[in-house]
Parts: C-alpha cells; sequence; structure tokens
C-alpha cells in the first residue's frame, strides 16, 4: 500500500519528480564513471595468480645525478635469484622492438603494428598463463613458433581459432604455437604476441644476453617469492652480485669519485600489485614505463566522486524538504487517519528509494552513453567497466543514496502538528531547520566554485605550457621516425636522399631524438683538462640540425653544413646549462676549450667546444633545464625536414615515398609541435575531466539555488505582501532576492576559494615554470558562479516581484 501511494504520488508531480530524477542521476553517472575508474585502477594486475608474492626489480642509476629510477635489472641476476632462499620463480622479458619502433608483421594482405614481448621459458606459468589452443612450451622453444591472444588473433585473422595460421616479420615466416586468454586492459604487462628466447624474429646478440647475462644488459624481471620470504635478505644476495658483477662496474675515476659511498647501480624490490602506482619511473632503452598513475590523483578521482555524489544528494534533500512542505496537508490527513510514525518513515523512505532507483539506472545509461568520451578523458580502455558486479554495486549505492536521504524529509514530515495544519495554519519551517538547508546550499556552491577554480588554472596552466617556446619555431619541421638507424642501412640513406630531393623541402637533419623526445636520452661525464666534470645528456646530430631547426648560437658557432664532418668526434656543442656545470664563468669563456668523456668503448673522446646553443626543450615545463652536449653524428633514427611551403606537402610526399624503400614498416610521420604537446596530453586530458565534473557540479549547485530560491519565495510570500502593501516596488522585492542569495555565494566563496587556492598551489610546485596565475582565478570562479546562480533564482524572483497581494493573503 505505501509503495503504491509512493509511486503515485511522484507520478503526480511530473515536474518534480523528473527535477530531482535528472539531477540525481547526472550526479550518480559522474560518480559512477569516477569510482569505476578508481577500482579499475586500483585492480591493475590483479588477475596473476598470488599476485601479493610477485615484485618487480628495479634500480637506481646512480651515475647520473638525479638518479632516475628504471624499472628493469641485469638479465645475469635471473640465475642469481634463482638459486636464492626464498625465490620460487625468476622469469624475465623484454620488447620484441623498442616500443617507438614496435614490431612490424603481415598477416594475409595486412600490415600492422603488434605489442610482442621477448620472455624466458617461466614467463607463461609465472603469469598464470593456460593455453586455449596448442601447447606453449612448444611455442616458446621452436625458433618459428609464437604464442597470440585470443583478442590480437581476432584484429590479425578475423578468428580466434588461428592455430597453425602464418605472420611474416622480418623475412621471418611464423606460425602460431599457441593461443592464450588477453590479460585486461589495467595490467602493467600488455601483449599481443610472445616469442621465446629462440625465436627468429630475436637477434643473436640479444638472445645470447637473455641466456648468459654476460655484458649486464637489462631485463624486465619479475620474482615470485614463497610465503614468508624475507624480503631484505633477498635484496641484499642480489645486490652483491651486482655490486661484484665486472660488467657493471667500469667507471672512470672520476665517476668513482663522484659516486662516493653511494652503490653505481642500487637495486630494490616492489610488488607488482603496487607497480601501477609506481609513477616515478623513468623511461629507459629497454622500454618506455607504460601505464602509470599517482595515487594521489586517483585518490583525488575518488574524492571527486564522492564530492558530486554528496552534491547531488544534498540537492536531492532540499527539493524533498521544499516539496514536504507543501505536502503538510497530505501528512496532517494521513495522521488524522491513523497512520503512525513506522507509516510515515516508510512512505518517504520507499518515495526516495523509488527516486534513487530510477535516478540509478537513468544515471547508468547516462554514464554508458558516456563513457567512450570517458575513456578518451582517463587514456585507459574502460570496455569491461559494466559488468555485472559493477552494475550491482551501482544500484546498491542509489539504494544506500536513497535510504540515507529520506531520513531528513522524513523528520520534516513526522514534526507536522495535524490539528494547526487543518485548521488552517500551515506551519513553516524551523529556524534550525532552514539554517541546515541554507548550509548544506553553501556547501553545494562552495564545492562547485572550487572546483571551477581549480579546473581555470589547470587549463591556464596547460595551455601555458602548450605554448611555451621550445627554442626554434616547430611550424615548419616535419618528422619522420626510421625503422632503423640511419647510418646503418643502405634504404635508409637513400629514403634520406630521397626525401631531401623532394619539392618543398628545404633540408633534412639527423637526430637521435626530435626536439621534446627522450626515447635515446643517454648521458656521459664530460670532464675539463684539470677542471671539474659535469654529467649531462648527449644528443648527436647531423651537422645540418641547428641550421635546418632555425636556431642561433647564444656564444661561438653551432655546427654548419660545409664546416663541421659529419660523424667526427673532435667537435661538440654545448647548452649554457652545460656550461655552467664545468665551471665555466660565462658562454664566451667555453668556446675553443677541450672537453672529454669515455664513450661506449671505454675509449676517451677529446672534443673542441664550438659554441653554446639555447635551451632547447627536449624536457616539459615540469623539469629544471638540463646540461646537454651535443656530437656530431648520422646514426640517429630520425629525421627532420623544413618545408619551404605547407607542411602538409611534406607530409604527403614522405608517406608517398616509404613504400619504395620500407615495404614492411608502417610511416610515423607528424608534425614537431606534436611531439612537444606529447608532454602534456595527461594535463589536457585532466583539465578536460575537470571541466565536464565542474559543470555538472555547478549544475547540480543551479538546481540547489533554483529549490532554495523556490522556498525563499514560499517562506517569505506574506513578508513580500507586506512590504509591497507599503510602498516596496518590483524593484525592492528583486533585490531582496538577490540580498539572500548573494549572502550564501559570498558565504560559499569564504569556504571554496582557500581550498581551491591551496589545491592550485600544489599542482603549480610540480612545474618549474609556471603561468602567471594570480587570484584572478578565484575571482573568475565567484563571478561564474554568481552568475550561473542569478539565472537559477532567475524565474522565482520573477515570480515574488509580480506576486498580488490579495493572492498571497487569500493562501
Amino acid at each position: 500500500m505505501d509503495f503504491r501511494i509512493g509511486w503515485r504520488t511522484l507520478i503526480q508531480q511530473p515536474a518534480y519528480t523528473l527535477t530531482v530524477i535528472l539531477s540525481l542521476s547526472i550526479g550518480l553517472s559522474a560518480s559512477l564513471l569516477l569510482l569505476g575508474f578508481v577500482r579499475y585502477s586500483l585492480e591493475y594486475d590483479t588477475h596473476v595468480p598470488q599476485v601479493d608474492q610477485v615484485y618487480v626489480v628495479k634500480h637506481h642509476f646512480n651515475v647520473e645525478p638525479a638518479s632516475p629510477l628504471f624499472d628493469i635489472a641485469p638479465m645475469f641476476l635471473r640465475e642469481v635469484a634463482l638459486k636464492t632462499r626464498g625465490v620460487a620463480d625468476v622469469t624475465s622479458y623484454i620488447p620484441a622492438r623498442p616500443e617507438i619502433t614496435p614490431l612490424t608483421i603481415r598477416a594475409g594482405r595486412n600490415l600492422m603494428t603488434v605489442r610482442g614481448l621477448i620472455v624466458l621459458p617461466g614467463f607463461p606459468s609465472l603469469l598464470g598463463m593456460r593455453a586455449l589452443q596448442g601447447d606453449l612450451a612448444s611455442a616458446l622453444e621452436r625458433p618459428d613458433r609464437f604464442i597470440i591472444t585470443d583478442v590480437a588473433a581476432l584484429r590479425l585473422f578475423g578468428t580466434r581459432a588461428v592455430l597453425g595460421r602464418t605472420i611474416t616479420s622480418e623475412g621471418h615466416v611464423l606460425q602460431v604455437g599457441a593461443v592464450v586468454q588477453a590479460p585486461p586492459a589495467n595490467t602493467t604487462i600488455p601483449f599481443e604476441l610472445l616469442f621465446g628466447v629462440n625465436g627468429a624474429v630475436v637477434e643473436p646478440d640479444i638472445r645470447h644476453e637473455m641466456l648468459t647475462g654476460e655484458h649486464g644488459w637489462m631485463t624486465k624481471m619479475l620474482l615470485r617469492l614463497t610465503p614468508g620470504a624475507s624480503l631484505p635478505a633477498i635484496l641484499q644476495r642480489l645486490q652483491q652480485a651486482v655490486d661484484t658483477a665486472p660488467s657493471l662496474n667500469q667507471f672512470p675515476p672520476e665517476v668513482r669519485e663522484r659516486l662516493g659511498q653511494r652503490k653505481a647501480v642500487e637495486l630494490s624490490l616492489s610488488p607488482l600489485r603496487d607497480a601501477y602506482f609506481d609513477h616515478k619511473v623513468e623511461n629507459s632503452f629497454i622500454a618506455l614505463p607504460g601505464d602509470r598513475a599517482s595515487p594521489g590523483l586517483v585518490f583525488g578521482l575518488a574524492l571527486l566522486a564522492v564530492l558530486i555524489l554528496l552534491l547531488a544528494a544534498i540537492n536531492y534533500v532540499n527539493l524533498t524538504t521544499v516539496r514536504v512542505l507543501r505536502r503538510q496537508r497530505e501528512m496532517a490527513m494521513r495522521k488524522v487517519l491513523g497512520a503512525g510514525v513506522p507509516q510515515i518513515m516508510l512512505q518517504f523512505l520507499l518515495e526516495s528509494v523509488l527516486v534513487a532507483l530510477a535516478a540509478t539506472a537513468l544515471g547508468l545509461l547516462l554514464a554508458w552513453l558516456a563513457l567512450p568520451v570517458f575513456s578518451q578523458l582517463v587514456n585507459r580502455q574502460l570496455d569491461a567497466m559494466f559488468v555485472p558486479s559493477n552494475i550491482v554495486a551501482a544500484f546498491g549505492i542509489g539504494a544506500l543514496l536513497g535510504v540515507v536521504t529520506a531520513a531528513y524529509p522524513a523528520w520534516i514530515a513526522l514534526r507536522v502538528h495535524p490539528t494547526q495544519v487543518l485548521a488552517g495554519r500551515p506551519e513553516t519551517e524551523s529556524r534550525s531547520s532552514l539554517q541546515w538547508r541554507r548550509a548544506l546550499t553553501v556547501l553545494q556552491i562552495g564545492a562547485a566554485m572550487g572546483l571551477a577554480s581549480v579546473t581555470i588554472a589547470v587549463a591556464w596552466q596547460t595551455d601555458y605550457a602548450n605554448s611555451a617556446a621550445p627554442g626554434f619555431d616547430p611550424t615548419p619541421i616535419v618528422v619522420v621516425d626510421m625503422p632503423g638507424h640511419v647510418r646503418a642501412t643502405d634504404k635508409a640513406r637513400q629514403f634520406f636522399s630521397a626525401l631531401q630531393s623532394q619539392p618543398g623541402v628545404a633540408g633534412v637533419a639527423i637526430s637521435e631524438d626530435p626536439v621534446g623526445r627522450l626515447d635515446w636520452s643517454w648521458t656521459r661525464m664530460l670532464k675539463r683538462p684539470g677542471g671539474q666534470s659535469a654529467s649531462m645528456e648527449m644528443k648527436a646530430v647531423s651537422a645540418n640540425f641547428f641550421e635546418l631547426y632555425g636556431i642561433a648560437p647564444a656564444a661561438g658557432r653551432l655546427f654548419q653544413t660545409g664546416v663541421d664532418k659529419e660523424n667526427d668526434a673532435g667537435s661538440m656543442v654545448l647548452n649554457a646549462v652545460a656550461a655552467r656545470a664545468l665551471g665555466f664563468a660565462s658562454a664566451e669563456q667555453a668556446v675553443g676549450q677541450i672537453v672529454s668523456f669515455t664513450g661506449f668503448d671505454n675509449v676517451v673522446v677529446s672534443a673542441r667546444v664550438v659554441g653554446i646553443a639555447p635551451e632547447l626543450r627536449f624536457h616539459s615545463l615540469r623539469d629544471q633545464p638540463r646540461a646537454i652536449a651535443y656530437a656530431l653524428g648520422t646514426a640517429g633514427m630520425v629525421l627532420s625536414a623544413r618545408a619551404t611551403g605547407a607542411p602538409s606537402d611534406v607530409e604527403r610526399a614522405a608517406r608517398a615515398l616509404w613504400p619504395g624503400y620500407f615495404p614492411d614498416a608502417i610511416p610515423k610521420i607528424y608534425r614537431a609541435g606534436e611531439v612537444l604537446k606529447q608532454h602534456y596530453a595527461d594535463d589536457v586530458r585532466m583539465a578536460r575531466l575537470l571541466a565536464v565534473a565542474t559543470g555538472i557540479a555547478l549544475a547540480i549547485a543551479a538546481f540547489g539555488t533554483y529549490a532554495l530560491s523556490a522556498n525563499t519565495v514560499q517562506r517569505r510570500a506574506r513578508e513580500i505582501t507586506l512590504r509591497k502593501l507599503h510602498g516596496a516596488q518590483r524593484t525592492d522585492v528583486g533585490l531582496l532576492m538577490l540580498r539572500e542569495i548573494g549572502t550564501l555565494i559570498l558565504a560559499a566563496g569564504v569556504i571554496g576559494l582557500p581550498i581551491a587556492a591551496v589545491a592550485i598551489q600544489r599542482y603549480l610546485s610540480g612545474y618549474v615554470e609556471r603561468a602567471p596565475v594570480g587570484y584572478w582565478t578565484l575571482l573568475f570562479a565567484l563571478a561564474l558562479t554568481l552568475v550561473i546562480a542569478l539565472s537559477a533564482i532567475s524565474r522565482h524572483a520573477w515570480l515574488a516581484m509580480r506576486l498580488s497581494p490579495a493572492e498571497a493573503l487569500r493562501s
């Protein structure tokens, strides 16, 4: 009976019902998406059996001043770990090809890149893989076999039944030896194909090193520990092996002096379960870190989800309370007819749960529609978010929200006195109740205002970073990633010459990285004869590199075509930071000086500093400018072409040339400006996500303000009438409404804006160079909130201004 009454009551007031369901569903949809992403993040790598016993071996390379952290370890440690007490299993793996030049395969007529790994035999068992088809051990032992995931099989062949099907890669014909289930999207070890160490695509030097670890090369390494194993003892044993390995301790005297008591390679172990939140891991020659997230960011998104849900709940409570005040006669009649406290409570509980569940259903629909956009904003694959367990959890949250939000309106209804109400003297809301609802509205508005402030600051800083001058004009530069080193292959050199001769191409330069990217970063310790030494990044570039980029020297001269000989080790260009690090008092003083360093072959190289280059932004604005030394070299894998006309013409020309030289590789051709923007891609997505969340928070705040203004007009109708009878004009009534709402907005600003200011400073503290973000962001958010609030109250302010005294007195 109570259920039917609640349902009919909601049906009889469609405007109210639609308003509360819509406002609640918007908040629920945003919260469900955010909470779904938080759960997705917390479940990274949980598909691995006994994942809490699996550890990643990492190291700090203390030779460099910043002591970067890499999630790789020397390959020889596998044999050491297998003999260490407490270690149940060990495996290691590396990408089949560097992730910046992924493995390209041909399946039938289709040419595509795949994410492949070269693995040692224990890899499938440690990660708990089971063959859906074929035999895993045989597929990893035989050189002409490989393992494929079912999802990759569908992508490559159009079917999951692919056992025995073949692909071609780098001249090798390989056959599917086994099919396994694809790892979930939330894994830090993604792959599509697995090759054994004896696979045909594995280069002989890499095969030898993975099996012997002779030269101290690095690999991704996982340990499975036995229950109760001593982590410090295992780490100590591995560290001892590294400390005594000749391949990892061949450093010149100045490096050893710089290290002091520190270890050159310092190992650490961390749970695979926590790998996703290890956002301090840096790029290495072996592999990129992959998906990583700051735990603070994920925690912040969880708080944002709770905040939006809280704002939606507050809004619902305010709307329902206003409605209860209008239903006093109904409550009085029910009490007269014998309804007791349980029945009154049950009626409001059922009405609230009905609204909440309806809003949850609509919220799930909205979340499902918004999922593709949301996935792009967080840069994660969230296709599996709407699994049954998540849907059940969503309805559980909705039902709980319905129960919680029913309490206060029900308490208001229980306080209705039937005699007084039926006698024509309806009760007004108590002062404490009114103040409580005002406080909730202030909280709503303050949260929305603070969120708007943070969003404006993040968006402004991101735009500032994206627009920061990189040290040259990137507009005419087109970048081409080569499949191999230019100097090493005839095809690469021929492509270079062909591109250089195309119409509209002013020149083509060679480098290891385009400006703004650090895929092949390497460091050397440079030393002045009789002076101090300093560690710095080394960049090998062709002689025309600076000319092509239009970069002028800060002192001396830069490399020049016709003056400098390609691959000449006798000349060097430093940036100003490098000159200072070497102890030169000025850039001019460094020009003409001799510096030396030890090359990869342990031979000391001496070079004359011919000039000082200005600062180029290889790093983001989050990093301090670093010391960089430029050497002459054409072994890089990046071509930079300068367009005399439209850069798009150069792009088309490069794409047209590509198949004639690299028929089995997919071209990667893009503008130089795109490289620089990759540093801030996450910030752009975050700004957009915050903008959406801010829009939702402001919309919910507008609903709350609308409800409060409606209640204000209802509560102060007699007062407004008396004011009009005493000569008040419409503008006076309008100002009365504005003062009441304006006071609340100012109170909200006092609460929300200081918190926003702290959050903005914490965000900006991650940048070395900041946009001139001042207090105007707070003022702009205050003004924006005020405009939205005024829009929300405009209808009821107009009604109050037009209120007829006779009608108000009759009611």
